[in-house]
């Protein structure tokens, strides 16, 4: 079977080892110029937007050799900090700094984002939802000013707003779940039948800051990577909570001192969009693939040189894109301008993101 990137993928019911590789991974061409924020495939072609600290949002064209081509870009007026496609993949959204989210439309031929949206501090975080009542999707947004807010584009004002506890740090939707996490360590679930009620109110389940939620591909759960190296399993549901636990990852232990552990912050989560499986990837410069009901590491991969703010998968699971850039996890004077900024596509072999058999009951 022919994949991604010209190669080959041998089906092989032998036992693979469990460090990946990345040799052949791919570079996006013409990468930001500035730390790259947040990067997502569209559920529907194999276009792929990046944000950049440098004010911008890129759309790219991936095809099937790997290779990509930009195809339109627009600016924010400070830097972007998150991005998202509407679910027919005609639109890329962003929030930024500049206190605003901005829409472009891929068919209007324009390079120019259309502003939907404004908070009164950062907007750290857009999704589009689905909202029982509106004809089209909302947009909702999370910001550093402790609201969450829902937006018809069509209106200058949003639809309705939910304060929460903190600022907003993290944020991810599907189907009716939206999670959102702050500073504080709490973690606000909102079910979208209720959009501006709050389901269930919890503190994180790790110790210290988050630094992402992501949604389970099915809706009954979450992940969430803080910054001392850990990743929690977290189900919506008491019933489920049985299910619940927490592992260590992005840690280094160096060869001459056994009792040491260098912790790295998990950066990001994404969720394979077939199979289930998850990625954590962190500012130890490593990705690892996960299947959370087996509780096992699937794969785990080389340091790739640099920090990795931001992951997606497109909409098949056959790419895992993964940006290569300063996290700001040690502030801003390591941000120097010999700095790596650059987007891998890597090629999913059969193997690499497939849950672990089930043990058949005897």
């Amino acid at each position: 079977m022919a994949g991604l990137f010209g190669t080959t993928v041998a089906a092989s019911n032998a036992t693979q080892a469990t460090t990946g590789d990345i040799s052949k991974d791919v570079a996006l061409t013409a990468p930001p110029d500035d730390s790259i924020s947040d990067i997502s495939f569209s559920p529907q072609t194999d276009h792929l937007a990046v944000a950049s600290w440098d004010k911008k949002v890129r759309i790219y064209e991936v095809n099937g050799q790997g290779g990509s081509e930009g195809k339109a870009y627009y600016e924010h007026e400070q830097p972007v900090l998150s991005l998202c496609w509407s679910k027919d993949g005609t639109k890329v959204v962003s929030g930024g700094a500049d206190k605003a989210a901005r829409v472009l439309d891929l068919n209007s031929g324009q390079n120019v984002g259309t502003q939907v949206a404004v908070h009164d501090q950062a907007i750290r975080c857009v999704r589009f939802v689905d909202v029982p009542g509106q004809a089209t999707p909302v947009l909702v947004t999370g910001s550093w000013d402790k609201t969450v807010k829902y937006w018809d584009m069509r209106q200058g004002t949003p639809v309705a707003s939910v304060s929460c506890q903190e600022r907003v740090y993290s944020m991810d939707v599907i189907n009716k779940l939206l999670v959102v996490a702050t500073a504080d360590r709490y973690i606000n679930i909102i079910n979208l039948d209720k959009p501006t009620e709050l389901y269930k109110t919890m503190q994180s389940p790790l110790k210290w800051q988050t630094r992402v939620v992501s949604c389970f591909s099915d809706g009954s759960g979450f992940a969430v990577g803080s910054i001392e190296g850990r990743c929690a399993i977290q189900y919506v549901e008491e019933k489920d909570s049985s299910a619940n636990f927490s592992f260590k990852c992005h840690r280094q232990t160096p060869p001459t001192t056994r009792d040491v552990s260098n912790v790295y912050a998990v950066n990001a989560i994404s969720f394979h969009p077939v199979h289930g499986t998850f990625s954590t990837a962190g500012a130890d410069g490593t990705f690892h693939f996960w299947d959370k009901d087996a509780k096992h590491r699937l794969k785990g991969y080389p340091e790739v040189g640099g920090t990795i703010p931001t992951t997606s998968f497109n909409r098949t699971g056959s790419i895992f894109a993964y940006a290569v850039s300063y996290d700001w996890s040690k502030g801003y004077s390591v941000n120097t301008p010999q700095m790596v900024n650059k987007v891998m596509l890597h090629s999913v072999q059969q193997d690499e993101c497939k849950p672990r058999p089930k043990a058949s009951k005897r």
